[in-house]
Formats: structure tokens, sequence, C-alpha cells
């Protein structure tokens, strides 16, 4: 269906809603598919009108389609099954046993076993799992929360969920529009047309008079309908109308829902007879969505975007990656509370492990979010330094620069002029840790691009306020990073993090605005606001100014900071008398709920903290660092840090709370740390980012490494490539491939060479299978399971279940996982009928959300269901064969697929047809990857070449062969393969001689390596999952470990260390 046909069908629905035609319009939802109405969906799930409710879905989804369907279709039908339990009508339990429940038998039989044994129980809550299970109604209410997750989370729903913003009688105001076109053209129009019908073009009989006036929108000559049967003509408040939602003047009404996190993201649990998790009881008590100005609406308008859209964190799928794969039932009831014990001081970081010196007073400090010993410090001469604390060693420092003085306002010119020197006020990583900023007491906020290994790049640089900016915060408004500031011109702006564009301003403080803190409630973003005589505001991203309007205790100089979950406020401050306060805020009356007892009564300066674990807070005052227990008012240990801090030291925790850094009188800053903190900080292995899942290198043959030699020539860092959030690249001039150390030394790093097994740990996934070799190896997406296609065309899926050993269900050395069947016993087995498979290229590809494989192993292509195995259908019979397959990013539907004579073809799977074929390279196609961010699409050949074709019409934007080193020779059906890096614009290409890394969208290339053993050939290699570093493997069974950026060799396995050996 077009564009407009589809756009028809919403002014057709308005229209039907505003004449009360309300069993057509939700007809017309269910079979249209193009709008998802959650308030009708609510109300049959609140009535208990199951049959109504599963043929509502039937219009979105299948019970088979994907995981979220899946969960979705089975907590209705055990919601339901529980009810007639509860009503002791065992009948009808049974009924919907045997015919609901028993298709999720397939998937977990142990599951349905135990489904059926509540049969025989008295009462279903004597079950353990099912013992909080209370009424009805309350019942409902919890599983339609977990409903309303599951369905914003379903990729199948994206773009559902939200009605269109229409003007009220849309459909009806273009039909006038149109009849005064007609009357217009009239060749005698009538000075009051009579419209009788609108089965024909209107036309006004003969007669004498003057041709009617051009059109105004104020002339309807259609009026409104009446219905039969007494219904009012329209009027009253127009069902679509362009207005924003009412907020309150408290808290409350915009801020009650708490999130689970920063930045919230769906866990969805398994099936299990568990009820949903409730993650607070107070959801339950209030309106199940948001409230508008019509109480009876069931459509949102376009305003109410901010509460319906649910933000996701940079870099994550929308399919929420983090999906266990297992469906078992849980062991505890996810609502059920904890006892919350006092926190022991033992676990606080004391230990000093560290001391960094500076030679400059500290200002600001902030830990890197994943690599958690990596610190950031900003000091008041304007230099800022990184540190890593697992070496010890400074990566890099840079003093204040203004990078472009031309471009700054003639103000800031004037006062660089007179005196060019600044402070760092503030210094803060993003949340994804690629960018970190920068605020200066003059004028400039500069954003730097952090690619590891002390690769240290401009990003940007923002002439935001006039004076000092006092401090700077990272937020996603618009599901895109944006960069918030405030400053001594008593202003906040939201500024564009990839482009700098100005995206908001915020004007009402009537003093300096000295912090900003931003967070979200639900789908609804905000930015809380303090300035120097200690008031504070809350500001939504509309431009219609602060929303809340508060005193800070003893109208103190504050800064906010929410618990890690996001779940509770804090702020401390100091008042001008020097009277320090730290307090826990009630967010829905806009009062302190608790003031936490022991900070100084003259404080100097203004007293900094920090929250860490959810439990504890600390902040620095009379020349220690005190710590509470966010649950207890009185101080729960304080500690001097063996001395030297000065009266009010700045202090920062690292993401996890094991690593304190704490500023001192001599300007240096010490490091704090707890016993796991002490473990990170001596481990070198923590560098890269203790949450990457372990790396894997596919094994298309044995695999080995020699000592290579990067190849490239130094420029200057005006040269670099500016890496942006939105997938843009600032393009380098065309050259042979370089690399840019951007005015930064890296630091020395030693080659590490693992020989021994003793010195990593490693893991042989158990086979029960035949045992054949792999020729194709890959994670999925969620990171909890590995799939691999063996030389007999049979796929094997290996899964990490999620326990006391592994409580994350991720991949991992540590636990071994289950190689996985679903009951039915069958195999996913590739057409091999009439394929020499010593000649075949076996080929496969996941959808994003892990519920469909592509495969193919010289034969036809085959698309399985990755939860029942089953073929769902196979297509493309050979000649030619396929070489490799890759799914759209945005449609799972459109597939690439490369084939033997070296052509692409762009298959639709709905409608089973090759909608175009792409011709350019002059061998196999051995690569294909999609960039999302520069919608294109690169490719690559036997040949040596690369591709790249844009998504919009696949041309072809660039083309570029392969530098073969002088000497070596190419084997003619070498594989050349590649991989998007996580910036989605630089990509790694891999060719038996080498490993390099291009920009993609020009085919620049910016680092090659080669191995220096012309007899050594590189069989494969990939990202890490942080993006840090790529494993190479090699055909001796080695693998080697380089940074993402510069190519440089850091660590050698040697096969010795990995691979058992044969007697």
């Amino acid at each position: 269906m077009s564009s407009l046909s589809r756009e028809l069908v919403f002014l057709i629905l308005q229209f039907l809603d505003e004449e009360k035609f309300k069993e057509t319009v939700h007809k017309l939802e269910k079979e249209s598919g193009f709008f998802f109405n959650m308030r009708y969906f609510e109300d049959a799930v609140g009535n208990g009108e199951w049959d109504e409710v599963e043929k509502y879905l039937s219009g979105f989804t299948k019970v088979d389609d994907n995981r979220y369907s899946m969960k979705i279709f089975f907590e209705i039908r055990k919601q339901k099954y529980l009810e007639a339990l509860d009503k002791r009508d065992h009948a009808k339990a049974v009924e919907i046993l045997a015919k609901d429940l028993k298709v999720f038998s397939t998937f977990n039989e142990d599951l349905f076993k135990e489904i059926t044994m509540l049969l025989t129980l008295q009462n279903f809550r004597e079950n353990e799992q099912l013992s909080k299970y209370g009424d009805t109604k309350s019942a409902r209410s919890i599983m339609l929360i977990e409903l309303k997750k599951l369905i914003e989370a379903n990729p199948l729903f994206r773009d559902k969920l939200q009605f269109p913003s229409l003007k009220n009688s849309r459909l009806r105001t273009l039909i006038n529009q149109s009849l005064n076109w007609q009357h217009q053209l009239c060749k005698n129009p009538k000075p009051n047309p009579d419209i009788k019908t609108l089965f024909l073009d209107h036309t006004c009989g003969q007669t004498n008079g003057a041709r009617a006036p051009s059109p105004v929108p104020t002339n309807h000559l259609m009026g409104p309908m009446h219905k039969v049967g007494g219904f009012p003509p329209m009027g009253g408040p127009p069902l679509y109308q362009h207005a924003p939602a009412p907020m309150p003047n408290s808290l409350a009404g915009w801020m009650a829902n708490p999130s689970s996190m920063p930045h919230q993201t769906l866990s969805m649990g398994p099936m299990g007879l568990t009820p949903p998790n409730n993650a607070a009881v107070s959801m339950l008590k209030r309106p199940r969505t948001p409230p508008t100005n019509n109480p009876a609406l069931d459509y949102q308008t376009a305003d109410s975007e901010h509460v319906l859209k649910r933000s996701r964190p940079s870099g994550i799928p929308e399919e929420a990656n983090n999906l266990p794969v297992n469906i078992m039932p849980s062991n505890i009831y996810p609502g059920q509370s904890r006892a919350h014990s006092m926190y022991s001081a033992d676990d606080l970081p004391k230990t000093v492990v560290a001391n960094l010196n500076l030679g400059s007073a500290v200002k600001s400090m902030d830990f890197h979010p994943s690599q958690l010993t990596l610190l950031l410090v900003g000091t008041n001469i304007g230099e800022f330094f990184l540190w890593d604390l697992s070496s010890g060693e400074r990566i890099t420092s840079k003093k204040f620069q203004v990078w472009e003085l031309g471009a700054c306002t003639m103000i800031l010119q004037a006062s660089l002029a007179n005196e060019y020197t600044a402070s760092v006020n503030r210094v803060l990583w993003s949340p994804d840790g690629r960018l970190f900023g920068v605020a200066y007491s003059k004028h400039i906020v500069q954003l730097y691009a952090y690619f590891g290994d002390g690769d240290l790049r401009n990003h940007l640089e923002i002439d935001a306020h006039i004076g000092s900016v006092n401090d700077l915060a990272f937020s996603h408004p618009k599901q895109q990073l944006s960069v918030i500031t405030c400053g001594e011109d008593k202003i906040i702006k939201v500024w564009d993090a990839a482009t700098g564009a100005k995206q908001y301003t915020f004007e009402g403080h009537e003093a300096p605005v000295y912090s900003v803190c931003p967070h979200h409630k639900e789908h609804i973003q905000f930015i809380f606001s303090t300035d120097v005589d200690g008031k504070i505001k809350a500001w939504l991203y509309d431009n219609m100014g602060s929303r809340v309007d508060y005193d800070a205790p003893g109208h103190s100089c504050t800064t906010m900071a929410y618990s890690s979950d996001g779940t509770r406020l804090f702020s401390c401050g100091t008042s001008k008398d020097g009277e320090s306060y730290i307090v826990e805020w009630n967010e829905s009356e806009g009062a302190v709920r608790r003031t936490y007892i022991g900070l100084g009564k003259r404080s100097v300066g203004v007293v900094q903290f920090d929250t860490a674990k959810n439990r504890i807070l600390a902040a620095g005052d009379e020349f220690n660092i005190k710590f509470w227990d966010m649950d207890h008012v009185n101080i729960l240990s304080i500690i001097d840090a063996d001395g030297g801090l000065p009266a009010s030291p700045c202090i920062r925790f690292n993401r996890e709370g094991t690593l304190l850094a704490v500023s001192t009188s001599d300007n240096g800053t010490k490091i704090l740390a707890n016993a796991e903190g002490m473990r990170q900080v001596r481990s070198i292995e923590n560098r890269a980012g203790a949450a990457s899942k372990a790396p894997m290198v596919g094994t298309y043959g044995a695999s080995g490494s020699a000592a290579g030699t990067s190849v490239g020539a130094d420029r200057s860092s005006s040269l670099g490539p500016v890496i942006t959030l939105n997938g843009e690249s600032r393009n380098l001039p065309d050259a042979k491939c370089r690399i840019s150390d951007e005015l930064v030394k890296p630091k020395s790093w030693k080659l590490t060479e693992i020989n021994e097994q003793s010195q990593l740990r490693s893991l042989r996934l158990p086979d029960s299978l035949l045992s054949v070799r792999i020729i194709r190896l890959i994670y999925t997406n969620s990171g909890g399971a590995i799939l691999a296609l063996a030389y007999n065309a049979v796929h094997k899926l290996w899964k990490w279940q999620r326990n006391e050993r592994n409580t994350t269900g991720k991949a991992t050395s540590a636990v071994p996982p289950q190689l996985w069947q679903p009951s039915s016993g069958i195999l996913m087995t590739n057409d091999i009928s009439e394929t020499n498979l010593e000649e075949a290229v076996p080929c496969f590809a996941l959808s994003k959300n892990d519920s469909y494989v592509m495969s193919a192993s010289g034969g036809k292509i085959s698309l399985f269901n990755m939860m029942t195995f089953k073929t769902m259908t196979t297509f493309m019979p050979p000649p030619p064969a396929a070489t490799v397959l890759a799914f759209h990013p945005q449609d799972n539907n459109i597939i690439a697929i490369g084939m033997e004579d070296s052509s692409i073809q762009i298959y639709n799977v709905r409608v089973d047809e090759v909608k175009t074929k792409l011709k350019g390279h002059q061998k196999r196609v051995t690569g294909l990857a999609f960039s999302n961010a520069l919608e294109v699409l690169v490719s690559s050949g036997a040949d040596a070449q690369l591709c790249v074709w844009s998504v919009d019409g696949w041309e072809k934007k660039a083309s570029k062969y392969l530098q073969i080193p002088s000497g070596r020779s190419s084997n003619p059906l070498a594989q050349t393969r590649i991989q998007f890096h996580q910036d989605q614009t630089h990509v790694l290409v891999v060719h038996e001689t080498q490993i390099a890394v291009y920009e993609a969208s020009k085919l620049e290339c910016i680092k090659q390596w080669f191995s220096r053993d012309s007899g050594l050939s590189i069989t494969d290699a990939t990202y890490s999952c942080d993006g840090q570093t790529i494993y190479t493997s090699f055909d001796d069974g080695s693998v080697s470990i380089f940074t993402a950026v510069g190519l440089k060799l850091r660590c050698r396995i040697s096969p010795t260390a990995y691979m058992p050996t044969t007697r």
C-alpha cells in the first residue's frame, strides 16, 4: 500500500472516531494493521475480554512471529487459565490448557507440565511461584504493565503505537477544499451552492452572475454529518487537537513512574508461572496511559510523543538485545520485596591504591562508563588529563586552546585577547563512552571523540554561553545524543552532539545556572537545573518554560543526581552562609523526603557529592570523605584517605562503586578502592572493558599470527576523520592509507605473549551431534548464544542459561553453554541436493532480533525460525549459488545476496521477488555489510574489490581495489570479508594478506596491517563488541589482538594456549 493510501486510512480512522463508529474504528485498526490502539487494548485486558484481546492482536502479530509476540500471547493465556482456576472452573481451565497453552509445550515441555499440575492443587497459590498472586483486578493490572513493555519493544509494532498529528476533522477539511476548488472552476458559479452529493463532481447550473471568489479556509461547503439515532453534530474538543498535554504544577503529573534505569531498556524475562515484573506497586494506582485534555480519547496527538515513545540508549538495538533464549520459569516472584539491610562500611572504597600528580587543582573528574579504570580529570588552569589506572599511566593531556578562534563571538575573542586562560568547570563522558565534553570558564564547550588506546580527536567546539559554562550533561531527548549546557548568562541550552546545532534554549533563572541534571521517567524526558541562589527548576523539551520552581534547602548552591538505577533523586549543596545540605527528594510532592546528618556548618566552597550502587552517598567535606547509606540519615563512615585532602574535595565514583577518585590539596588525585576495585586496578585485562562479551574469531580454517608491520604515514590532526553520532563522517582527502596520531602520543605498551593454557580461560563447546568441521560461526545479537554452520549443512546452536554461576545469561568462558534443540528434535539443515560440498561457499546471516537465520551451503537459500528450527521457506536454487547473505537493518524481509557469478541480488522474501541486481564485482561476492547510519551497502569480492551502494536507489557510489603488498600474490579464490565498526562509518576489511580499516562512504583507507611472514595467511578477523580491539586469526592457529584505531599489535595467543594437546 502506498504512503498516501496509508495516510488515507488514518484520515478515515479519525473520521470514524469523530462520528462515534467505535467498533468500526477498531476493526479498521486491526484489518489495516497501521495503528495499535493501546487504550482500547488496555480496556479489553482490564475487562478480561480475552477473545477480543487476541482477535485484536492478530491484526498485528501471531504467536510464532518472534519472542516478544510469543511472550505476549503466553502471558494473556496464562492469565486466562489462572482466572479459570481461581473460579474453580476446572472444565474451562482444561479447555484453555488444551486449546491455548498447548502450543507453548513445543518450546518448553517442562513448563507446560508444571502449568498442568496446577489442576491438581486446591488453590494454585500453593505453588511457590504463584504465592504472591493477588486478586483478578490487580493481576490483570500487573500483567498489563508487562504487556505494554513487550508491545513497545516488539519490532512488529514499530511505528504503530503513535497516531499521526492531525488537525480536527482533517478528512472533512480536504473534502471542503476539493469542493471549493470544483466550485471555483464552475462556468456559472452560484453564490451559495447547494452540495447534495459527493459521488459526482460539483457543478453549478447555468445562471447569470459573477465568478465565485477564490476559496478561503472558512468557506466550508460540506456541513457536519448528523447520525441517525440522535448522535450530536461534531463539536467540542477535537479528537486530535494539536495542543500540549496538561502539565500539573507539581512533579507528580510528569514524573510519577520511576524507570528502572537511567536510560530505560527492556529486559524481557522468560516465560514462566510467575506474574510479570511489577517495578513499582504505585503504577497500579495510576491511569494506564498518560492523561490528555479529553479523557475519552483513544488516540494521542503528536504533542504526546514524549509520553508514547520509548527512548533507547545509543548503540543499543530496538529489539532490546538482552533477551534470554530459554523459556524456563523464574524462581522468585519478581515483584516481591527484599529486606534492605544496612550497607556494610567494609565494602566502601577506602584503601588508597594510587596517587596521580596533576600539577594544578582538580575541578572535575569522571570515570569512563564501561572501562572502569579510565579516569578523566579537569583542572583550574584549563588542562585535562586521561589516566589509565590499571597501568598507572597518563594516556594523554591537553591544555586549553580554542580550535577556531575566528568562529567565536567577538565577546570571547576580546576576553581571550586580554587573558588566554580558562578553568575547566566540568568534564563528563557520554553514556556510551565514545565522546567526552569539557566545559570551560570562558564561553566554550569542547567535545572530543575517544577511540581507545590514546586516540583522541577533536569533535565539536561550541561557543555556548556568555561568560562561564558551569556544567554540561548528555541526554537523548529525541533518541539522538544531545549535550546540555548551562552558564553564567542564566541560560540552559541543548545542542545536537553530532552537529553542534542548537536544539533548545531555556530561560527563566534569575541567577547564573550552576548545574543541570537530565533524566527521564517512562517516556517523559526532562531536565532539572539549579542556580547559585538556590532555585530548582524543571524543563521539558518543548521551549514552553519551566514546569517546576522550588527552593533548595537553605537556598543553597546545589547539584542534583539520581541513584544508578534512576529511581531516587538526591541533591547536595552549600548556602552562602557555608551551611551544607544533602537530601533525598520526594519527586511526587516536590518535597524533601530525607535530610542526611553530618555535613559541616561552615563548609568552604560548595560541597560535592556522588552516588554509587543504588545504596551509597558520598560527599567531600571538612577535609574528609563522608559516606551514608541511602536509607539511613546518620553517617555510615568517615575517612581522611591518609590525609592531604582540601576542605571540600572533589570526588567521583566509577560506575560500579569499586573505585573513588578524590582530589588532594597538593594538586593531585588519590584513587581509593575496595577489594574488587583493587583487583580492577591491578588487572591489565580490564582496560578493554569488563562488560565486553568474550571475543570469538570465526573458524574459516586454522588460525595464527606473526609480528606484522603497520602501513601508513603520519599526518596532521586536521586531516583526521571525526566520527559523528548520526553516522556522518568528515571525509579525508583522497590518498593512500594513512593514520593520524592526532597530536596525542599513545602510551607505550609491551606486547603480551600468551603461550600457556594457564594464561587464559578457554572453553570447548559441548557437542552431542555428529562431529563435523565447523565452517561458519557467529554470536547471536543478544550475546547469549553461538550459532554455527557445519560442513554437512547442519546448524548448531549453543545457549548460555541464566543461573547462579552466570547471572546475565550472556556468553562466557566461565560456564559451558548447552547445545540447544527444540523438543521436536529437528535440525536446521540447508539444501545440499546436487551440491558439491568441497566447492560450496557456506554462508548465513541472523536477523536483528535473532528470530530468523538465513543460510545456504551451495544449494537453495533457506530461511529458518530460530525458536522452532522449522524451515520457513527456500528460494533461489543455483546456479548461481549464494556466497554471502545480509539482512537489511530496517526490514527483515529485504535481503542482500552475494552470488557466485559476482552479482548482488536485492531480494524481497515476502513477495518472493528480486527487486534489483547489482553488478560491479569481477569475481564471486564474499562480503556484505549494511550501514544504517550512512544508508549504504558495502560489498567485497574475491577480486579484492570493495564497492559502496546507496540503499536509496542502489546505485554504486564508490569502488576501490585493495592494495596487495609487493611480493605477495593473492589467491584468486581468497575471500575478502567486511564488518562495520559500532560507529557505522568505518569498516574492517579482512583479506588473507592484510586487515585494514576504511572510511566507508568514500572507501578511503585509514590504516592497514600486513604480515611480515609471506607464508602466513589471515583467515578471519572481527571487532570486539566494544569496538576497541580487533581479534585476528591466522592459518597456523594463532590469534593476534590489535587496537581498533591504530591497528597496533597488543597481544598474540599461541594455539598451544587454547588447543588441547593431541596424544
